[in-house]
């Protein structure tokens, strides 16, 4: 039997590039506007602490469930197709955010906004496809400093717009440069076809001949169970401060969960293509990587929430009364430390080997977060501990991916670095909930400013935990050196 070969990928040219690029600008500029801007909405919005931690990571936790769905998806209907649909989810969510009266209707927003973290891998694919090996790194690069520029970008314009404009505004403005970059988008990048990768003829783990895992499809069981956890997971971070009257409600919220995370390790093992793999997960090298992500993204959103949290304290207490356009002009030099510590990492990595560079980044965290959590009275005490913790942070992500990318056989790549980049979300959103749960736990009766004592608790606990996973660190292997 002759086979039909499908016809080649149309060749892309710059301007398809650039409308990735606009794209990647305007949802990292949407993806960054609440850091900086959340003690500002916590007030106008008459938030506690914890419900403030709460809506920073609703975002994050949206995206650990769409990245590991959007490249299936992708695979089966094709990237562009994925991308558009998922860019029309985003654009609701900036939509409900920038017309949301409350924090319920801005949390769902949130969610909604959370379907952009697949427009990264999905860019990445489209280009891939689209351009020879060579040209599709050098596009890969400039999309993903697009994104990271957009970050900044947010970072910088979201507290004078929300001062000088409104709150709606600055979830607005980047919105309307997503609707705009995707309509270009529509227009410039050619389809790709579906179902490539699902052709190679490989077995998925059904045993089948021929059923890759995108043929075997989306495991909806498990992400419905998946979101459910982290859902649950969230919500009884959120309320443990309150619940020490209500032991009965923290008791159930305990079994509901005990009973989410049964029933999705149960769903996991039966899929034919599961969300996350957990016999990948059992292999040292993925474990071991997958805890020191998530030990240190802890120890991260902890300085990531409590920093600008600390900034915006008014001066008649022990803070700096920054308002909004100041935190994000602070808050700067810790993104630029972040765009960075990509590359410094994987050059480090195969200069010296991974090993080498995770322990210089713990320990570079764990004595920031230190120094943070004794002497934090000046503007520059805060801003160069928060810089060098997002530098750590990337240094020790970027090894670990390195790490695992050259642990394990090229067809379980993906699989295993996806597992890596949603233990760091789930890590991020963990660290910002306990540390919204410490401000609302330190905050005394009838005041709305929580005692200074819990920020050193804050950072003394995330520097311990940081610490401590020196203890894994040490067993890992040196990865390899040039």
């Amino acid at each position: 039997m002759t086979a039909t070969l499908a016809a080649p990928p149309v060749r892309i040219g710059k301007a398809a590039v650039g409308a990735l690029g606009m794209l990647a600008v305007a949802t990292g500029a949407l993806e960054s506007v609440v850091t900086p801007t959340l003690p500002l909405l916590q007030r106008e919005l008459d938030m506690s602490p914890a419900e403030g931690a709460l809506l920073s990571i609703m975002l994050l936790i949206t995206g650990a469930l769409v990245t590991p769905v959007a490249g299936k998806l992708g695979d089966r209907y094709g990237g562009k197709r994925v991308l558009i649909r998922l860019m029309a989810v985003v654009c609701a969510g900036g939509l409900v955010s920038a017309l949301a009266p409350n924090l319920p209707v801005l949390l769902l927003g949130q969610v909604l906004q959370g379907a952009m973290v697949g427009a990264l891998p999905l860019s990445f694919i489209l280009v891939r496809t689209h351009l020879p090996a060579e040209e599709s790194k050098v596009a890969i690069g400039v999309v993903s400093g697009f994104f990271v520029g957009g970050g900044m970008a947010g970072t910088l314009s979201a507290g004078p717009v929300a001062e000088g404009l409104s709150r709606h505004w600055m979830f607005a403005l980047p919105t309307v440069a997503v609707i705009a970059s995707t309509v270009l988008l529509t227009r410039l990048m050619p389809p790709d076809p579906p179902g490539a990768s699902g052709q190679s003829g490989q077995s998925g783990r059904s045993g089948r001949p021929g059923r890759s895992d995108a043929a075997a499809g989306v495991d909806w069981p498990g992400l419905v169970l998946l979101s459910g956890t982290l859902a649950t997971l969230m919500l009884v971070l959120a309320l443990a401060p309150d619940m020490g009257s209500q032991p009965l409600v923290l008791g159930a919220l305990l079994v509901v969960l005990a009973a989410f995370v049964t029933g999705w390790i149960a769903a996991q093992r039966r899929a034919a293509s599961p969300v996350i793999d957990l016999r990948m997960l059992a292999r040292p090298a993925v474990w071991k990587a997958c805890v020191l992500t998530f030990v240190i993204c802890v120890g991260t959103s902890v300085a990531v929430y409590l920093v600008p949290q600390l900034f915006a304290v008014s001066t008649d207490a022990y803070g700096f009364g920054a308002n909004a356009t100041e935190i994000g002009f602070f808050l700067l030099p810790g993104a630029v430390a972040a765009s960075l510590a990509g590359p410094v990492g994987g050059i480090g990595a195969r200069r010296f080997g991974s090993r080498a560079v995770v322990t210089a980044g713990v320990v570079m965290m764990a004595a920031a977060l230190i120094a943070l959590a004794a002497v934090h009275t000046e503007v520059w005490h805060l801003v160069v501990g928060k810089m060098l913790i997002a530098l750590a942070n990337g240094l020790c992500v970027t090894a670990m991916v390195t790490s695992i990318a050259t642990s394990v056989d090229r067809s379980d790549t993906g699989i295993a670095t996806s597992l890596v980049l949603v233990t760091r979300v789930i890590g991020y959103a963990v660290g910002v909930q306990v540390s919204g749960a410490l401000l609302t736990a330190g905050t005394p009766s009838g005041s709305d400013v929580p005692a200074e004592s819990a920020f050193a608790t804050g950072f003394l606990i995330a520097a311990a935990l940081t610490a401590l996973s020196l203890l894994v660190v040490r067993t890992m292997s040196k990865g390899a050196k040039e």
